[in-house]
C-alpha cells in the first residue's frame, strides 16, 4: 500500500514537472513570436521588404471595381459578389473562384452521369435534372456559402474594430498629431482587417491620392455606413472647421450605442433567426445527404415523366420560402 502511494506521488510529481516545463517553454515561444511578428498583414509584408505599391495591390485584391458597369438584373448580384470576395480575403480572385466552381461542377456532374448510367437508370431528362440539382448544391451552393460565412465574419470584425479605431484616432488628434499621422498610427496599432485597411489609405495618400477619396474608397470596399459617416465628418470639418476630435468621439459613442441596440434586437430575435436558418439549410442537407446514402431512391423517382414538373415546383416553393424567411429575419437597426 505504501509503495503504491509513493508511486502515485512520483507520477504526480513527474506530471507536474513536465506540465510546468511545457508551460514555460510555450510561454517563451509565444513571447518571442509576439516580439518578432507584426500586428497586421501590411506591417508583416513591409518587414519582409516588399514594395509598397505591390503591397497595396495585394491588399486590394478582389476589391469592387468602380469601373465595372453592368445593367439589368445582374448589376446588384455582381456588385454583391465582388464585395463578398473582397471581405472573405481569399488567396484567389473572383474569376479563379468561379472557374474552380465551374470545373468542380462539371467533374461531379460527369461522374454522377457515369454512375447513374452504370447503375442502369439511363440518362432520362428527369435523371439529368436531378443530377444537375445535386451537383449544383455540392459544387456551387456549399463553396459560396463558405465564402459568404467567411465574409460575414470579417465584416463583423471590422464593425467591432471601427469604434476602437475612432478612439485611437481621437486620442492622436488630441495629442497634437495631424490627420495623416493619426491614420499612420492606426496602421501600427490595430490588427487586421482594419489595420491593413487604414494602411492602404495611408499608402494611397503617400502616393498622392486625396485623403477623403481614399477613405471613401475604403468605405465603398466594405459597404460600411459607419465608415461613410467618418468620411463625411472629415470632409465637413475640412470645409467648415470645428473640433474634429469631439465630432469623432460623438460618432464613436453613437456607433457603440447602436451596436448595443443591435445586439439586443438579435438576442430577442434569436429564436426566429435560428428557425429560419434551419428551415433554409435542412432541406438542402437532407436532399444531398439522402442522395449520397441511397441514390437509387431518388433516381428511380426521377424516371417518372412528371418528376421534372413536380421537382421544379418544389424548388420554386423552396426559393420563395427562403426569400420570405430572409425578409422576416432581416431586421434593420
Amino acid at each position: 500500500m505504501i509503495e503504491l502511494f509513493v508511486r502515485l506521488i512520483l507520477l504526480i510529481g513527474v506530471f507536474a514537472a513536465v506540465f510546468l516545463l511545457s508551460q514555460v517553454l510555450l510561454g517563451l515561444a509565444w513571447r518571442n513570436r509576439q516580439k518578432f511578428s507584426a500586428i497586421n498583414r501590411r506591417l508583416e509584408m513591409i518587414a519582409k521588404g516588399e514594395d509598397r505599391e505591390e503591397i497595396v495591390t495585394r491588399l486590394r485584391k478582389n476589391a469592387p471595381q468602380s469601373e465595372l458597369e453592368l445593367n439589368g438584373p445582374l448589376a446588384r448580384p455582381a456588385r454583391a459578389f465582388q464585395r463578398m470576395m473582397f471581405a472573405a480575403n481569399l488567396p484567389i480572385s473572383a474569376q479563379q473562384l468561379l472557374l474552380l466552381i465551374g470545373v468542380l461542377f462539371a467533374v461531379l456532374f460527369i461522374f454522377a452521369l457515369l454512375g447513374a448510367g452504370m447503375a442502369g437508370f439511363g440518362w432520362t431528362p428527369g435523371v439529368i435534372f436531378l443530377l444537375l440539382v445535386i451537383t449544383g448544391g455540392l459544387a456551387v451552393v456549399f463553396p459560396l456559402a463558405y465564402v459568404s460565412m467567411r465574409a460575414q465574419a470579417r465584416r463583423k470584425q471590422v464593425e467591432e474594430q471601427f469604434p476602437v479605431a475612432l478612439d485611437v484616432f481621437v486620442r492622436a488628434l488630441r495629442s497634437g498629431h495631424p490627420i495623416a499621422a493619426a491614420i499612420e498610427l492606426l496602421t501600427e496599432e490595430l490588427e487586421d482587417p482594419i489595420g491593413s485597411e487604414f494602411g492602404i489609405v495611408a499608402d494611397e495618400v503617400a502616393y498622392g491620392a486625396d485623403l477623403t477619396e481614399a477613405l471613401d474608397a475604403m468605405a465603398e470596399r466594405w459597404d460600411n455606413p459607419d465608415m461613410r459617416m467618418f468620411v463625411v465628418s472629415l470632409a465637413v470639418q475640412r470645409e467648415t472647421g470645428g473640433n474634429l476630435a469631439e465630432i469623432l468621439e460623438s460618432l464613436a459613442r453613437v456607433i457603440r450605442e447602436r451596436a448595443v441596440m443591435y445586439m439586443k434586437v438579435r438576442a430577442l430575435s434569436a429564436e426566429g433567426r435560428l428557425t429560419g436558418l434551419m428551415l433554409t439549410v435542412l432541406p438542402v442537407f437532407t436532399l444531398i445527404g439522402m442522395f449520397l446514402v441511397n441514390p437509387s431512391f431518388y433516381l428511380e423517382t426521377a424516371l417518372d415523366p412528371i418528376f421534372i414538373f413536380g421537382f421544379s415546383f418544389l424548388i420554386l416553393l423552396f426559393l420563395a420560402g427562403v426569400l420570405w424567411i430572409r425578409r422576416l429575419t432581416d431586421l434593420k437597426v
